[in-house]
């Protein structure tokens, strides 16, 4: 029993002909027929008969058509009822994220409800934590998804609240398949510091790197670049090593097709893990749909 033969029982019992039912249905007469045998078998009862006033309910058949009916109008209701809950969620939702975000959880989650809530108008822009934070503070948008440091209690204002995706990351050397590197368990900033580096110039990586500098002497930087895929190209190519949190290396072609090897990170100044979530001011007019969209995120 499925639905569509609940809808063609429904649409004979209106019409009191196959025929004219298979026509508002745009179906064949056959296809209706043939579907009604079927639930007939299924039930062990005969739910029509044919009369010179057309094709009726048999008597054991009224029984079973009034259950259809009932079924039918409640199938109607709830789709009512969904339909009511989504569309009480309006306007535009504006969403400010880092990269490893943007690359990884987003996309699913944005996928996802843009299917359930079509009406809702999300705009992205791609920003370095400390830029989504402060445009979280300053009203400019709705929602900040971020990254910070398990190793740092972060106070947020009152009225910014934070949505943790319960998922973390650790930081990674990334080498080619070919380099001296890429047998190594774990390696250090310090111990790898002489080789060429190719950095992804986004702050937070740039701050990490000068906070090093300043304790052990520059870095061998090739140059730096915001384009992640650059990074990795370079890297496979054995222009130099470069350096990504776990979770901008999740699924990635470069990884799992061997040409970069990934080699975990400990020391000074990346010892930390990052956790990652959203944050949001409570007294924004779109509280709701913000909470309804971080509902989404599955990590």
């Amino acid at each position: 029993m499925n639905f569509e033969q609940l809808e063609y029982i429904k649409e004979v019992v209106e019409t009191k002909s196959m025929s004219i039912a298979a026509k508002n249905l745009h179906v064949t007469q056959s296809a209706i027929s043939q579907s009604i045998s079927l639930l007939e078998k299924e039930f062990g009862v005969e739910l029509f008969k044919r009369s010179r006033n057309g094709t009726l309910p048999t008597e054991e058949g009224k029984v079973i058509i009034t259950k259809v009916l009932e079924i039918l109008k409640k199938a109607d209701e709830l789709k009512e009822e969904v339909q009511s809950l989504t569309s009480s969620y309006i306007g535009e939702l504006k969403i400010a994220t880092v990269p490893s975000i943007f690359m990884t959880y987003l996309p699913k989650a944005l996928a996802k409800f843009k299917k359930d809530f079509p009406q809702i108008k999300v705009t992205l822009m791609e920003l370095d934590n400390r830029e989504v934070i402060e445009h979280v503070n300053q009203n400019k948008i709705d929602l900040g998804l971020i990254a910070i440091s398990n190793s740092v209690k972060h106070k947020f204002p009152e009225y910014i609240s934070f949505h943790s995706f319960q998922s973390q990351a650790t930081f990674n050397v990334i080498v080619s398949k070919d380099s001296t590197l890429a047998f190594s368990k774990e390696l250090q900033l310090m111990d790898i510091r002489e080789h060429p580096f190719v950095i992804y110039g986004k702050n937070f990586y740039i701050n990490l790197i000068e906070d090093f500098e300043k304790q052990y002497g520059a870095l061998n930087i090739i140059f730096k670049s915001t384009n992640s895929e650059v990074i990795k190209k370079s890297v496979a190519e054995g222009v130099g090593i470069s350096l990504f949190s776990s979770l901008m290396l999740t699924d990635d072609p470069y990884l799992e097709s061997g040409r970069i090897i990934s080699i975990p990170l400990t020391g000074f100044p990346l010892n930390f893990n990052l956790l990652f979530g959203g944050i949001y001011s409570k007294n924004r007019s779109q509280f709701r749909l913000i909470q309804k969209f971080l509902e989404y995120f599955q990590v």
